[in-house]
């Protein structure tokens, strides 16, 4: 292989896996934890802090209890770096992540700063997620929630939710809803 096809399949390998990182933020935002199943290989792991640490599947067949208390969430990539190496690589994204927690004493904001630490493996051609481990370099916390969907800067907006009804659903044919 010349150097400029080495160039061009680095430049493709990394595309995928920036890909990849936008699609979890996509399947966790809309609680796609089909999508999100697709992303991980098998016998991946995930360190998710206090929520959970180990196999990624046993985490995403939790998502649904640990999203339950989430009335929004809004993950942003930032800086995304990565290295190849044949077929693995590592990334360390960056993230700033909104949530809003429902709790029994009312809804709460918690903006975090973060990053991922990830290892991706290539297999069958597709790049994905062969462990996940995430870190909180700063948090802001806002109780009680400062969310207002119905100020009049909003109003009349499309609204996204964390299910089928999210307008990307409406408005883009090709983001389909994975379906179990």
């Amino acid at each position: 292989m010349s150097d400029i096809d080495r160039t061009i399949q680095e430049i493709i390998d990394k595309e995928s896996i920036r890909e990849l990182v936008h699609l979890y933020c996509r399947a966790a935002d809309r609680h796609d934890h089909v999508l999100m199943r697709e992303l991980y290989h098998e016998d991946a792991y995930d360190d998710h802090g206090s929520f959970f640490k180990g196999k990624a599947m046993e985490f995403i067949d939790m998502l649904p209890e640990i999203q339950k208390t989430m009335g929004i969430l809004h993950h942003n990539v930032t800086t995304h770096n990565i290295k190849i190496a044949g077929h693995q690589a590592e990334g360390e994204t960056y993230i700033i992540a909104f949530h809003q927690v429902l709790s029994d004493s009312g809804p709460f904001d918690v903006l975090i700063g973060g990053r991922y630490f990830d290892r991706y493996e290539k297999r069958e051609g597709v790049w994905k997620f062969l462990s996940r481990a995430v870190d909180a370099d700063w948090a802001y916390v806002k109780d009680p929630s400062q969310v207002n969907l119905t100020h009049p800067m909003v109003e009349g907006a499309n609204l996204g939710t964390s299910d089928h009804t999210d307008p990307s659903y409406k408005y883009l044919k090709s983001f389909i809803r994975a379906k179990r």
